[in-house]
């Protein structure tokens, strides 16, 4: 399987160019008119903003950020965004397709939103989970049972 081998960026950008080739080639209706291009833009911007804030708070406490080897990790990661989100990361990233979408701003481009979650949660935040819930026991149970893996 491909599981933890793929980095997500990676999917996020395969699923950004479905969304952009689908919009293009097989447009259903436009929803989002031109002007709302910047909103869309805009949301990227926050994302972006979103990640790298997450992305600092695993510097700052010393630990590998790699989602493709999470048993490097050295310690849970549970301030800022991770109060609320146990993936503020994927989330941004979900975030940025939605942004994307916006952009673009046709229907189509919508409808593969869900897929981009059920990837995520099949081939990384599952696996990734095993092998923290293993590596921090009870500790990473306990968190897990206390926040959301999206939101």
């Amino acid at each position: 399987m491909l599981k933890l081998i793929i980095p997500p960026p990676i999917y996020m950008l395969f699923f950004a160019t479905i969304m952009w080739l689908l919009d293009k080639y097989m447009p259903i209706v436009q929803i989002f008119p031109e002007t709302w291009q910047l909103l869309g833009l805009g949301l990227i911007a926050i994302a972006i903003l979103l990640d790298l804030w997450s992305l600092t708070l695993f510097l700052l406490v010393r630990t590998t950020p790699n989602p493709i080897k999470p048993e490097n990790a050295s310690e849970l990661v549970i301030r800022g965004m991770y109060r609320f989100s146990r993936n503020p990361m994927y989330l941004g990233l979900l975030t940025m397709l939605i942004g994307w979408a916006i952009y673009l701003g046709g229907l189509i481009a919508f409808f593969i939103l869900p897929f981009f979650v059920i990837t995520l949660n099949i081939q990384q935040i599952k696996p990734e989970e095993e092998v923290l819930e293993k590596k921090f026991g009870e500790t990473y149970l306990a968190y897990k049972r206390c926040v959301r893996a999206w939101i």
